[in-house]
């Protein structure tokens, strides 16, 4: 079924969204999910949660990509639940590693309202990602969306790892600058 069609379906409060959303998006949130927590179970509920948030947010939110939206909501969902689980327990996994990297790029100290900043930094980083080439875009969407490791970065590109480590390295340096230059300008 078309996105457009399944999100007609969320507007007529018709169950069946949830079934088509299942049917075409589950596979795909589930990987997003289960690369953040690397537990199955844990995984499956992330998946059932993000159907729910679709439910709550279609309408009065009409996504222009289904596929995006939800796997925006997978992940921020999973990232949530990473962060309640490992409250008590840091260290191992690559979400800790993966949150500290990109705490190095953005910039403390801002002065406006979070949610405009987070708005603003969403767009810079947007814009930042469509001015890369095709390869570093890729790495840093593999790793910083879908949170794949080094290893697994490597095998999807068919990059080595030191050179997918590399691609990442310079990548946080441009996107640091970049907020540097647009945040503390």
């Amino acid at each position: 079924m078309e996105d457009s069609k399944i999100v007609d379906l969320y507007f007529d409060r018709n169950e069946k969204a949830i079934d088509e959303t299942a049917k075409k998006y589950g596979k795909y949130c589930y990987s997003i999910a289960n690369s953040i927590l690397s537990d199955s179970g844990d995984a499956e509920e992330i998946v059932n949660d993000t159907y729910l948030e679709a439910w709550n947010a279609i309408p009065p939110h009409r996504p222009s990509v289904l596929s995006t939206f939800l796997g925006k909501l997978t992940r921020r969902i999973s990232i949530d639940r990473y962060r309640r689980r490992t409250a008590e327990k840091r260290g191992g996994g690559e979400i800790p590693l993966i949150l500290d990297e990109l705490d190095e790029c953005i910039p403390s100290g801002f002065t406006v309202e979070r949610e405009i900043e987070d708005c603003l930094i969403r767009d810079t980083v947007n814009s930042f990602l469509s001015g890369l080439c095709e390869e570093e875009r890729r790495v840093f969407v593999l790793r910083y969306f879908y949170g794949k490791s080094y290893d697994e970065i490597s095998r999807a590109t068919g990059l080595s790892v030191s050179r997918t480590a590399t691609v990442l390295y310079r990548t946080r340096v441009k996107l640091k600058e970049k907020l540097e230059k647009e945040f503390l300008a």
